[in-house]
């Protein structure tokens, strides 16, 4: 990778229920240098509800951030150690979660509300981890239906002043009242040009932008303007996109692996989670069913990795049904030809 790339260049945005430890090593297979984000994980929870359980991730997914939630500088702080002490990349302060359950904890977007509060919490992580691990911010736009500028502006600036230098924009507001998480990221209008504001009036700092970002022409329109892109949704779900990644993005080689090589790997990875861990094959298949998407016979060989009538049976057992089914109706045969299998 070209060492003058930013390392916020790209990268898999934090999801609830689905950037855990197993889809991250699965996006890890098709891209060796996009940033991965974990869940948004309570601070407390890593104090008090287990913290292995909490932290515990799979060596193969570095780079890896750690994002927390939380509205405690003292706890941030202390949880921002742990994180450091077990080896992740980044530690970054979740301020842009809309959700019913965040607000109650008066932490994630809420905090936009309180910058000086936010701030405060930053400087206790950074003292925490010292300066070889970056504190990031992930941030929206603005609070509610209020469009001024200066909101965000002011709350950057506030943010920085205590040391933050990176900073990761949802280019939405984010609505505290009337919608749900999921309204939440479709209805508020995306304002991409309220983030290139912030960059040039920031130029100092790395600005990266979430937000409705789905095709390679708008990544590189984004790129154009800020250091880095964040994907969400579309990763998840159309996940073969990642293998172009560290070509298109990073000056390096595409993805080495077929999809087939990149199910079978993940098959062996199911047997070893099952073998160390006793993980249930289907909370880690579950990942990986956008990976033939748009293809011929893709519906079908999804239907057989999340048959619930089927998750009693080895991982590898499944794995050579769906391949079955799969190159069946796709090619009309049961075996997928080598040129097809990328």
């Amino acid at each position: 990778m070209d060492p003058t790339l930013s390392p916020w260049r790209m990268s898999v945005a934090p999801m609830m229920d689905w950037t855990d430890r197993h889809c991250r090593y699965f996006h890890r297979l098709l891209t060796r240098h996009t940033l991965l984000y974990t869940e948004m994980v309570n601070a407390g929870g890593i104090l008090y509800g287990g913290t292995e359980r909490h932290l515990r991730y799979n060596a193969e997914e570095h780079p890896v951030a750690l994002q927390l939630g939380g509205n405690e500088p003292d706890k941030l702080a202390q949880a921002a150690r742990l994180g450091a002490q077990w080896g992740y990349d980044e530690i970054n302060l979740n301020c842009g979660c809309p959700s019913d359950r965040v607000q109650r904890g008066a932490f994630g977007a809420s905090l936009m509300k309180a910058p000086q509060l936010v701030a405060d919490g930053v400087k206790a992580m950074r003292d925490a981890v010292g300066s070889d691990v970056p504190v990031t911010v992930k941030h929206r736009i603005g609070i509610d239906k209020e469009e001024d500028y200066g909101f965000v502006r002011d709350f950057v600036g506030t943010v920085a002043e205590a040391g933050c230098t990176v900073f990761i924009v949802h280019a939405r507001n984010a609505w505290l009242q009337g919608l749900s998480p999921k309204e939440n990221r479709d209805i508020p209008p995306l304002r991409y040009e309220v983030v290139h504001r912030l960059k040039a009036e920031f130029p100092q700092f790395t600005i990266a932008i979430n937000g409705g970002i789905q095709a390679d022409a708008l990544v590189q329109e984004q790129l154009a303007h800020l250091d880095g892109v964040m994907i969400g949704r579309e990763a998840y779900h159309n996940p073969w996109w990642l293998a172009r990644w560290d070509a298109l993005y990073y000056g390096g080689a595409p993805c080495p692996l077929s999809r087939e090589e990149v199910e079978l790997a993940m098959v062996e990875y199911m047997e070893r989670e099952t073998a160390l861990h006793g993980t249930p094959w289907p909370h880690i298949a579950r990942h990986m069913l956008g990976l033939r998407h748009s293809l011929p016979g893709a519906r079908l060989w999804r239907q057989v990795w999340s048959n619930h009538l089927l998750k009693d049976r080895p991982a590898r057992e499944v794995h050579a049904l769906a391949k079955e089914t799969y190159a069946t109706l796709a090619y009309g045969h049961t075996e997928e030809p080598a040129a097809a299998a990328g």
